[in-house]
């Protein structure tokens, strides 16, 4: 392993905190290697007053990172898996997912102890049509409004009384030490997570096969095989987090179990189907489950986000 490594990550509190996790976890395996981050100033961190859908969906978090990669000041990245795009630039490669941290959105609030519990015609903060449509779906009365920022930020908004709830990710607020403010968890089975939600992705470059191998370690089978899964369904459906779709895989032992969902923003159109099979074809089956979707009316939805 050599001994100098530079991580790319972004600025933000979160990004920074998860790089210095992988950081340490490297340090660990590997004494005598020394990890620094580089820190850069994504599209995606500066334009905070527009919904991402408005101005290029989560790509946005991963150009700048990506450039850094390519041109040497960095020789891999650290992501949150659900903002990294399906396709990648040429040369560039996931070679590492971490083992899951909790999938689930969290419902929090200072008032109310969940979804069904908010008052008629209550305000909730979110910026995922994701989310968005699958909360119109469960209580078609509340108001959703946009919600950006980090997740302090988010979080003061709450305080200051601008929403009755928001819902962010568990994982996020778990890594930032906020446990604490999750009121409680928004199962699965209520609303689908964001594909690879939870997992954290190492991107580097094809060649450096060295570097690959001293980070295998990292690298958690169950987790890489459902994040293949769920990252297969959004390919054929070529998403972003400008459309409401959301995924869940989960692997044990050699069988993988997936949903996937497909919804119209104002949640009245919500198309849901589940799928298990062997983890070898993890791929294939996210794209036959795409596939059963749109062929169910999943298309004409789609068809509909995009055009607005």
């Amino acid at each position: 392993m050599r001994k100098e490594i530079k991580i790319g990550t972004r600025a933000s509190l979160l990004a920074v905190t998860q790089s210095t996790m992988i950081k340490e976890l490297i340090e660990g395996q590997h004494p005598g290697t020394s990890v620094e981050l580089v820190k850069i100033m994504t599209k995606g961190d500066k334009i905070l007053d527009v919904p991402l859908a408005k101005v290029g969906g989560k790509g946005l978090f991963v150009k700048e990172l990506e450039d850094a990669l390519l041109d040497g000041r960095a020789d891999l990245a650290v992501h949150s898996m659900k903002d990294v795009p399906t396709d990648l630039p040429g040369g560039l490669h996931l070679g590492v997912v971490t083992e899951r941290e909790n999938p689930r959105d969290a419902f929090v609030s200072n008032k109310y102890s969940n979804v069904l519990e908010l008052p008629q015609g209550a305000t909730v903060g979110t910026s995922s049509l994701r989310r968005k449509s699958q909360l119109a779906a469960m209580r078609p009365d509340l108001m959703i409004e946009d919600l950006r920022g980090n997740v302090d930020t988010r979080l003061r908004k709450l305080d200051e009384g601008m929403y009755d709830a928001i819902i962010l990710a568990s994982a996020g607020l778990n890594r930032l030490g906020k446990s604490d403010r999750i009121t409680s968890f928004i199962e699965p089975v209520q609303m689908l997570p964001a594909i690879g939600q939870g997992a954290l992705g190492i991107e580097l470059r094809v060649d450096d096969t060295e570097l690959l191998g001293g980070l295998t370690f990292l690298n958690h089978v169950p987790t890489a095989i459902a994040v293949k899964a769920e990252r297969a369904f959004l390919l054929r459906l070529e998403g972003g987090c400008q459309v409401p779709i959301g995924a869940y895989a989960t692997a044990e032992g050699n069988t993988v179990t997936l949903t996937g969902l497909i919804a119209s923003v104002d949640g009245k159109e919500i198309l849901k189907e589940h799928s298990t099979g062997p983890a070898e074809k993890a791929a294939e089956m996210g794209t036959e489950l795409a596939e059963k979707l749109l062929g169910l009316g999943g298309r004409q939805i789609l068809d509909e986000v995009y055009g607005a």
